[in-house]
């Protein structure tokens, strides 16, 4: 098999099982034959990431991760798969039971959603809108509902003070989140991610034209990633889970196979945003230089995933939990005046004339403000000695 027909395998096999289909039935045939695969693609990834990540916090931390259940402990999903399904599902007597229900099940509809805009390989997107971007945030709009529903629902004061807490920081981040992927259409000129992806497949000596290799691409594609981790509650962000303070945040009250579906919906939304930016900066499905494109392109997106993968599972193992007013200031004090900043790069970058100057100056303009914006968001209040009294 060449490696063309090797790239289009997923497709033309579509194309064939649609060739023994009746026509009447084939708009729903090719949106089951679309959809099946992500269905069952991704929330295997999931089942896998998690062991990954189980043991490599254990490498990290100096202890066991699982071991016992299969061999090297590679069967430890399934087994958590079972015991989800069989544990019993208590819901608390005062809570509204049928908000209670539906809320894990749009967190999961919203995660699976947002991968029907984002071109996986080469003629693979389940559908190619001309506002493939608009889609994809507001798809993720439903998360802060779901939150809320979950927290409300319960009847908890736990819940609803985490789930409080989880949309002040979903809404904080989502506007640096937003505003980072705007340098994308201003340089791409579209809102389609497929058209966005084609014009990163560029190669001029044998290097793709990635807006990450720019320098408000660069700084774009950091301060998206920042914010994606605090959308999906990733550690150094995931304040909504404080232990200490919350217990389990806005799923306390869930129990079995609803709370097995918020963790599900938490690792789909985090591959999701991962996806989203391999194709805003890091050209999709396209390989990094020309020589690698016998490579086919469904298996470097995964590849780009993989990577996107350990590095969250290494940034959990290495950095400790934020505070609250740390993580809030972190987002109106720093990454929204950065966004805003990269914007103007952006735009100095296009209208000035010539490769050679623009490189200087909006590199310049970044590292300046970067510089600025870390030294006022740094504390300058000085602590107060605490004095301890004591009754008599």
């Amino acid at each position: 098999m060449n490696p063309q027909a090797l790239d289009q395998v997923f497709v033309t096999t579509k194309a064939f099982l649609m060739g023994h289909v009746p026509a009447p039935a084939q708009p729903i045939a090719s949106a089951i034959l679309s959809v099946v695969p992500v269905l069952v693609v991704f929330p295997l990834l999931f089942a896998i990431t998690t062991v990954l990540e189980r043991k490599g916090l254990g490498r990290m931390q100096n202890r066991y991760g699982p071991n016992r259940v299969g061999p090297y402990g590679f069967w430890q999903p399934i087994a958590d798969g079972i015991k989800s399904l069989t544990k019993e599902d208590v819901v608390p007597r005062s809570a509204d039971q049928v908000v209670h229900f539906l809320a894990p099940l749009l967190l999961v509809l919203a995660a699976f959603l947002g991968y029907a805009v984002l071109p996986i390989g080469r003629n693979m997107v389940i559908i190619n809108l001309d506002a493939g971007l608009l889609f994809f945030f507001a798809i993720g709009s439903m998360v802060e509902l779901a939150v809320f529903m979950a927290g409300w629902s319960s009847r908890s004061k736990y819940s609803l003070l985490g789930a409080m807490r989880a949309i002040a920081q979903m809404i904080s981040y989502e506007i640096p989140l937003v505003l980072s992927a705007v340098v994308v259409i201003m340089a791409s000129g579209s809102l389609s991610t497929v058209t966005i992806v084609a014009q990163q497949a560029v190669y001029t000596n044998g290097l793709a034209h990635w807006f990450v290799f720019t320098p408000w691409g660069l700084c774009g594609f950091i301060l998206f990633m920042i914010a994606a981790a605090a959308e999906s509650n990733r550690s150094p962000f995931d304040l909504p889970e404080g232990e200490s303070e919350l217990i389990a945040g806005y799923y306390t009250e869930y129990s079995g196979f609803k709370f097995a579906l918020f963790f599900l919906g938490e690792y789909l939304g985090m591959f999701a945003t991962s996806g989203l930016a391999i194709t805003l900066f890091l050209g999709g499905w396209s390989a990094p230089f020309s020589f690698l494109t016998f490579i086919p392109s469904w298996i470097w997106f995964f590849l780009k995933l993989l990577v996107f993968i350990a590095a969250f599972i290494w940034v959990r193992g290495t950095f400790p939990r934020l505070r609250m007013d740390q993580l809030m200031g972190l987002a109106w004090k720093f990454m929204l005046p950065m966004t805003l900043v990269n914007l103007f790069a952006a735009v100095v970058w296009h209208l000035m004339p010539g490769n050679i100057l623009r490189w200087p100056v909006s590199l310049a303009l970044i590292a300046v403000s970067c510089f600025f914006l870390s030294r006022g968001s740094k504390q300058t209040r000085k602590l107060q000695v605490r004095t301890y009294r004591f009754a008599e």
